[in-house]
């Protein structure tokens, strides 16, 4: 199947007086219906990964290709609407209604100065309904939960008609409730073709949803595949300088889990 983003030798160095690469010879790439998740210890550059992957940070290396485009060549504008970024920890310090939030997404689709139309309001309306929070629209954004606002953030970048939906750590901080909300969403929207790709400190996430793991370590990606054989006690070992137990849950769950041993 033709990949909808193919990532190749991506590196990345902040430049200063002692520039490091913070990765290098990043590859990986994600098919349509595909959910490519992120794991790996804090620190190890995952979000900045990301915010490459989505042009959102330049200066990288490497060729990252849209649907075949090498994105370096295109427009800021058409990258956005095929790539759709939810950033992690993203406030807004002014009271926007939910309706004013999710249509923004539509920028990438509008001229210099225009207003969204009603087919942009239709667009948005429905990016709401699908992530659930069509009642929330007429909401001030900074009246809302904190699964609420993710879920919010989410609409926005989906009101992009995007073709992959990047998604930096969506249920950090949430509870539970609201975890299995975002995860439902993630499996919903790859169901609908669309390629994702999550980063996410709970394995056991990637056992729900993902269809292909990599651990970001020292540097680079240091395992990559099945979740089955990806998530492992060893591996989880290595990167995370714990131990862990991994089984298979059955009565009604039939999957493994992570379990962190004290």
């Amino acid at each position: 199947m033709t990949a909808l983003i193919e990532i190749h030798n991506l590196s990345f160095s902040y430049t200063g007086a002692a520039p490091h690469d913070v990765f290098s010879q990043v590859s990986f790439s994600v098919a349509p219906g595909g959910v490519f998740c992120l794991l790996g210890p804090n620190g190890t550059g995952k979000s900045t990964l990301l915010k490459c992957v989505s042009n959102v940070l330049q200066g990288w290396h490497g060729a990252i290709r849209l649907d075949g485009r090498d994105i370096s060549r295109m427009k800021p504008a058409d990258v956005a609407m095929g790539i759709g970024y939810v950033p992690q920890n993203q406030n807004s310090a002014f009271p926007f209604l939910v309706r004013d939030i999710v249509v923004m997404g539509r920028a990438p689709h509008l001229a210099v100065f225009a207003s969204p139309s009603t087919r942009d309001r239709e667009i948005a309306r429905a990016a709401m309904e699908t992530v659930g929070i069509l009642s929330l629209a007429d909401r001030p954004c900074t009246t809302l939960s904190g699964g609420e606002w993710q879920l919010a953030l989410i609409a926005r970048a989906l009101s992009q008609e995007p073709q992959v939906m990047i998604l930096d750590e969506p249920t950090s901080h949430l509870d539970l409730g609201n975890q299995v909300r975002i995860l439902r969403v993630v499996k919903s929207l790859a169901g609908t073709g669309m390629g994702i790709i999550m980063a996410t400190h709970v394995p056991d996430h990637a056992f729900i949803v993902a269809t292909e793991v990599a651990i970001m370590n020292r540097g680079g990606l240091s395992r990559k595949g099945a979740p089955e054989t990806v998530i492992t006690e060893s591996n989880m070992r290595d990167a995370y300088g714990i131990d862990v137990k991994v089984l298979h849950v059955a009565g009604g769950v039939e999957r493994k889990a992570c379990f962190p041993s004290l």
